[in-house]
């Protein structure tokens, strides 16, 4: 990374533009986790940072890094590997931190590498397969096969939502909010 700050248009997409991908793509912002791939909505993601240190917070669960002040907000840093139960991540200066707007929150995710955006039709999002896991422990909102890679889009209601509340996709394009039961 040049430098510590990216902007999402400096990933080579100035030039993309809804009505020229087609009025129902989604674009989604991918990054990697070791050797896998997931991606985000580009809707939420606000900026991307550099790795820098962050302030612990006593207390906190073993995926929270601690908290940085950008512009005067509070940003928690939630380590991804970590939140899926990968192992915590030892961070370098190659790491990146994707800040989002997750509803009213700003927070922040860690993450080894920003990748790509890319633009998918909604219809070709896959289901994730049902594993058994309990709907608190659904980050993840489908599956898209691109080329010769699998892109798994991470659920941001599934981290940050309320508790009982989850959005999910109807893979028809819709996204729907439940209850969980």
């Amino acid at each position: 990374m040049q430098s510590d700050n990216q902007s999402i248009s400096s990933l080579g997409q100035d030039s993309l533009d809804r009505a020229a991908i087609g009025e129902n793509s989604e674009q989604f912002i991918t990054f990697t986790l070791g050797e896998e791939e997931y991606g985000i909505d580009i809707m939420v993601v606000r900026e991307i940072k550099g790795w820098a240190a962050t302030t612990m917070i006593p207390n906190a669960p073993a995926h929270v890094r601690g908290v940085i002040n950008l512009r005067g907000v509070i940003v928690p840093i939630f380590d991804l590997r970590a939140r899926f139960g990968l192992g915590l991540t030892v961070p370098t200066s190659m790491h990146v931190v994707i800040i989002l707007a997750a509803g009213s929150k700003t927070v922040g995710l860690l993450v080894d590498t920003v990748s790509d955006i890319i633009s998918v039709n909604p219809k070709a999002i896959r289901p994730v397969p049902d594993m058994g896991m309990p709907m608190e422990d659904q980050f993840l909102e489908g599956l898209v096969a691109i080329e010769n890679r699998m892109v798994t889009l991470v659920s941001i209601a599934g981290l940050f939502g309320k508790p009982g509340e989850l959005t999910k996709r109807s893979f028809a394009g819709d996204v729907t909010t439940t209850k969980a039961a």
